[in-house]
């Protein structure tokens, strides 16, 4: 076991480079296996979701190498249509691998996928997606099974735009029979990745960024290099760190459109932000103004995956914040331990209402999960005197090297093995 030591206080300083996108880059290595070819992604972020990804796809029979942060990924001699379930119950986006596997093999073996353990995910949406395109689909010991002859397109109406299930209906329609249009899609950057890197491989996808997405199946994938889009949520999270620290950081190769709503309000927070193409530029050198209500939308909304980290910012701003979670029920676990470094947050139903304090205080605290562990991080950055963060294996899921990053804008955070 691991935990971050950190000594509060320090103001950040420099720039940062963003990695490729935690959630681009998942789906985007389950969709190597349609192809018929090698797959080169590049900039691949070092965490460990990556790491399980990639060797769910050795388990299937795929051939995966590492060229510095890229990965080349070969599935031409893929065999395997069972994905192990210790894998999969430690990624929660091994089911994405539910429409690729299917597409390639006509079957699938998976268990029920785990993860950050926050709220109910189920994966109702992507069965019934996949139903409509004559997947036969049953459940037997903590497994999902499925089969098809052949995979024919459809018209298919999600209840709730699902970034999941959206991904997987394209991967299993990719090379259905006929056209697939999927409704009430969802519409985050991420989707539209997917279907550029499909499209890059020879497939027919239009409409990704918008509700509706039209899939004209195709017989053959080839190979190709890919370059994903940068994770706006790391940028997010290191742009909201400097916010509670004070000092200027320039966040560098992001994508300034796909966290618009963040900057906005980090604006509103009394911050200075300066946009030149790829790089977000953050100054702030005096204690924020609260927003008064925040509430997580689906995209173009305020992202839930950054809900926990602007949470903690609430918690050192003047006046009072109301932050609801409109995606998860269980998001606001990391509260309690918010509460260990002096902040005076309470949690009611799907709301937090935060009263800003002048500083918080260092303590012990626990990552609960991915996002509210990054949030306890910056708060203990942010805070006076040393703090501990444990359980950080929550963290390395979604962010490389994270503590040398924020080492290089000056934060005094070290890694230490328990």
């Amino acid at each position: 076991m691991e935990k971050y030591v950190i000594n509060g206080g320090n103001k950040l300083y420099g720039s940062v480079k963003v990695q490729s996108a935690k959630n681009s880059v998942l789906p985007i290595l389950a969709a190597t296996v349609l192809a018929d070819g090698p797959v080169e992604i590049l900039n691949v972020p070092q965490i460990s979701d990556v790491k399980n990804m990639v060797k769910i796809l050795a388990c299937l029979g795929c051939k995966t190498v590492y060229d510095g942060d890229n990965i080349i990924i070969d599935s031409t001699s893929a065999d395997c249509y069972e994905i192990p379930s210790a894998l999969a119950r430690e990624l929660r986006s091994s089911v994405f691998l539910l429409g690729a596997v299917i597409s390639r093999f006509h079957s699938a073996k998976i268990a029920y996928p785990g993860g950050c353990d926050i709220g109910l995910r189920p994966v109702d949406l992507h069965l019934t997606g996949l139903k409509r395109l004559g997947v036969q689909i049953s459940e037997k010991s903590g497994y999902i099974i499925c089969k098809c002859d052949r995979l024919r397109g459809n018209e298919i109406m999600l209840d709730c735009p699902s970034v999941g299930a959206t991904e997987n209906i394209m991967l299993a329609a990719v090379k259905a029979e006929g056209t697939t249009v999927i409704k009430n899609a969802a519409r985050e950057p991420e989707i539209e990745d997917l279907q550029n890197f499909l499209n890059k491989t020879g497939a027919k996808i239009t409409g990704a960024g918008s509700g509706t997405i039209r899939i004209d199946g195709v017989k053959k994938l080839c190979g190709c290099e890919y370059q994903p889009i940068p994770d706006r949520i790391e940028a997010g999270t290191f742009l909201i760190g400097a916010a509670m620290c004070g000092g200027e950081i320039t966040v560098d190769g992001a994508y300034p459109e796909n966290i618009s709503s963040l900057i906005h309000k980090l604006t509103e927070n009394g911050c200075k932000i300066n946009i030149n193409n790829d790089k977000i530029v953050l100054e702030n050198h005096r204690t924020l103004a609260s927003v008064k209500s925040i509430e997580t939308r689906p995209y173009p909304g305020f992202p839930t995956d950054l809900q926990a980290q602007y949470t903690a910012l609430c918690c050192v701003c003047s006046g009072h914040s109301i932050i609801t979670e409109n995606l998860f029920e269980t998001r606001f676990k990391y509260v309690p331990e918010l509460r260990k470094m002096g902040a005076d947050a309470t949690v009611i139903d799907r709301n937090a209402f935060v009263r800003g304090v002048e500083r918080l205080k260092g303590a012990t605290v626990v990552a609960c999960d991915l996002r509210g562990g990054a949030a306890l991080v910056l708060a203990a950055l942010a805070a006076d005197g040393s703090s501990e963060v444990l359980d950080i294996s929550h963290i390395d899921r979604g962010y490389g090297a994270f503590e040398y990053k924020l080492r290089m804008l000056g934060a005094d955070i070290v890694r230490v093995t328990v």
